[in-house]
């Protein structure tokens, strides 16, 4: 069996409409395009990414996940014959993403094979009136959100928040959201890929059509009286310690904000999922060091057991409730 040590993963770009070419800014090589997304840790039909250091190198996570299951994943981290429960992304919003809102596992109308999807976002970066959609305006309930479909009106119906980097959202499955010109964002989120568009602006996609809407399926997972999403401004918290920024079934999120060598460990339960936000430093576990900086994430596999963070860095980490 293969000594534990933190995985990197080499990631899937994607091409989106409302993308553009900020994630260079953290040392990724992206293909030509508008790429809106980077996939970092993925093991899903549309993207499942490959590890690019150690011992596993060229193994796709769903190759890991077959050869070493819940010793790498943990008690809770692993589903029996499930995917790895989590994608991993930065997304580079150059542009409005559609309005459009996700289903909880629930939903009869799943694709098949496919999970809901609840998932939170942190802002790494935000042009100066930045903003993003989130959630309903009070009183609003289904007959009035179809009508305003219908009219071309839906925007009438949402809340605008403006955003600045360092603010963490949570995203639960039933509401309604989009993220908007001007951000660079982490993002959590169950391993799924199924989205329902409210609406798209009008816009043709990179095909020249129209893109898909999806308003019978959105109508019936938006949560009208709430789905139990929260925000924080994250600042303010001091050196080597962690601040719970998202909670939900699927993931607790924290962020720490790493001043000096930082010991921590796994648990037999999870692995454990580490995003760079900011700055650079070292990663160290025992038979290993790499100096790790913004942009990069890591899987830190259950059994690993005790690693240490050093340097001058913001760091979010996740794990399995």
């Amino acid at each position: 069996m293969t000594q534990a040590y933190p995985l990197q993963f080499k990631p899937e770009m994607k091409e989106r409409i409302w993308g553009g070419r900020a994630l260079e800014q953290f040392g990724l090589d992206l293909p030509e395009g508008a790429i809106g997304e980077g996939w970092m840790i993925g093991d899903h039909p549309n993207g499942t990414t490959k590890v690019m250091n150690g011992a596993l190198a060229g193994l796709g996570l769903d190759e890991v996940r077959e050869r070493y299951g819940r010793v790498f994943f943990g008690t809770k981290g692993y589903v029996e014959n499930g995917r790895f429960p989590l994608l991993i992304k930065l997304l580079d919003c150059n542009d409005d993403l559609s309005i459009q809102v996700h289903p909880t596992d629930s939903y009869d109308r799943l694709p098949k094979g496919e999970l809901g999807k609840t998932e939170m976002w942190y802002i790494l970066a935000a042009e100066p009136g930045a903003k993003i959609i989130y959630g309903l305006k009070d009183g609003v309930d289904r007959p009035a959100l179809a009508a305003a479909i219908e009219e071309g009106r839906v925007m009438d119906c949402l809340q605008e928040v403006p955003v600045e980097a360092g603010d963490a959202f949570y995203i639960p499955a039933g509401t309604i959201h989009a993220l908007c010109a001007g951000v660079v964002v982490a993002e959590i989120q169950q391993n799924s890929d199924t989205t329902y568009r409210v609406f798209d602006y009008n816009r043709p996609g990179l095909d020249g059509k129209l893109r898909e809407l999806h308003v019978e399926d959105s109508l019936n997972v938006t949560a009208y009286e709430g789905a139990g999403a929260s925000r924080m401004k994250t600042d303010g918290i001091g050196g080597n310690e962690w601040l719970a920024i998202a909670e939900s079934p699927y993931f607790i999120v924290e962020k720490g904000l790493v001043r000096a060598p930082w010991k921590l460990a796994t648990t037999p339960e999870s692995f454990v999922i580490l995003v760079i936000a900011e700055g650079e430093g070292t990663l160290g576990w025992d038979g290993g060091k790499q100096d790790v900086k913004a942009g990069e994430c890591f899987l830190l596999p259950a059994s690993l057991g005790g690693y240490e963070l050093d340097g001058s860095m913001t760091v979010l980490r996740s794990v399995t409730p």
